[in-house]
């Protein structure tokens, strides 16, 4: 029976993710570690709270004396590193928790595992680091797993200097990291602040949707189960040391996409509020797949159209107004 120890757990993937291990692998022990921010939800894992095989701690993964203590108690086979700061207009704001969550945090649980396996107190068979398309910055062609990083918000900077380090303790300790970098998730349980989320609870009441600039900029949308599915891909079958770019390869514009939104909502074009830009904001995402998908076999399965449609209903079953 296999033990998993999950980060972030409460927060939007990483609770997608933490059921689809349950239902994948219902014998398998899950620890789940969340620092309960506002933006983790209790909630998303109701279903299985009383799992006996399920296990929540809240802890900060800067905290150095509870990670260890987890980790000791529970000698988990896999780490599955989802605990980060994510919404880029806060990074803007203030960068501080990001760059303790992002970098400090991966450093922290890196180290644990580094100094518990030399010491032959853990043997861990996959450390797998959770990041993101932001880390390649804006692109004309699509970025491939070796691309050079050219982050350009403090958010993605964060997350590419985890990303760097996490290999760093592959090459420099040979410990079995990898990294996932997946593009712009959506679906069902997403906080309210990411621009899918936002505009459909917006839209609910009768609100303007806030568009950046004129909507040209460009990104890949994922739906949260494909990433998952992926993601647990890497984590029993992908190198040690090696990264696996995760997109779905349907790109579309801002406008586009809310567009999409408001057929879906049954809204015209009126409802569409054009805001001044984003500091920084990044033109066009786009990554290749081609690893994941000849190495490991994965592709999504779920069509854009279709997710969207899944996700608007979601959220129409469940905010409460």
């Amino acid at each position: 029976m296999s033990t998993y120890l999950v980060t972030g757990g409460l927060g939007f993937i990483g609770s997608h993710f933490i059921k689809s291990l349950v239902q994948k692998y219902p014998d398998a022990q899950i620890v789940n570690i969340d620092k309960v921010t506002y933006c983790s939800n209790f909630s998303n894992l109701i279903q299985i709270e009383n799992n006996p095989n399920y296990h929540f701690f809240q802890a900060d993964i800067c905290d150095a004396f509870a990670m260890r203590s987890i980790i000791m108690q529970f000698k988990p086979d896999y780490i599955i590193n989802f605990a980060a700061e994510t919404h880029v207009d806060n990074s803007i704001q203030n960068a501080e928790n990001f760059i303790k969550s992002n970098f400090v945090g991966v450093y922290t649980l890196l180290n644990i595992v580094k100094d518990l396996i030399k010491d032959k107190d853990l043997e861990l068979k996959r450390f797998v680091q959770i990041s993101t398309d932001e880390v390649y910055g804006s692109v004309i062609k699509p970025s491939k797993e070796d691309t050079k990083f050219d982050p350009s918000s403090p958010y993605s900077s964060s997350k590419a200097g985890g990303d760097l380090l996490a290999l760093s303790y592959y090459k420099t300790f040979d410990l079995p990291v990898v990294v996932t970098r997946s593009s712009n998730n959506y679906g069902p349980n997403q906080f309210p602040e990411k621009v899918i989320p936002v505009f459909i609870t917006k839209l609910m009441k009768n609100e303007k949707v806030p568009l950046y600039g004129k909507g040209l900029n460009s990104r890949d949308w994922l739906y949260v189960e494909d990433n998952c599915e992926a993601i647990d891909l890497v984590t029993h079958y992908g190198k040690n040391g090696e990264a696996y770019n995760i997109a779905s390869n349907y790109v579309i514009n801002n406008l586009e996409l809310t567009k999409m939104i408001l057929k879906g909502m049954k809204k015209d074009n009126s409802f569409i509020d054009y805001v001044a830009d984003r500091l920084g904001h990044d033109w066009k995402y786009i990554m290749s797949t081609k690893k994941i998908r000849e190495q490991l076999g994965w592709k999504p399965k779920i069509k854009f159209k279709d997710g969207l449609k899944k996700t608007i209903e979601w959220y129409k079953e469940n905010t409460t107004l």
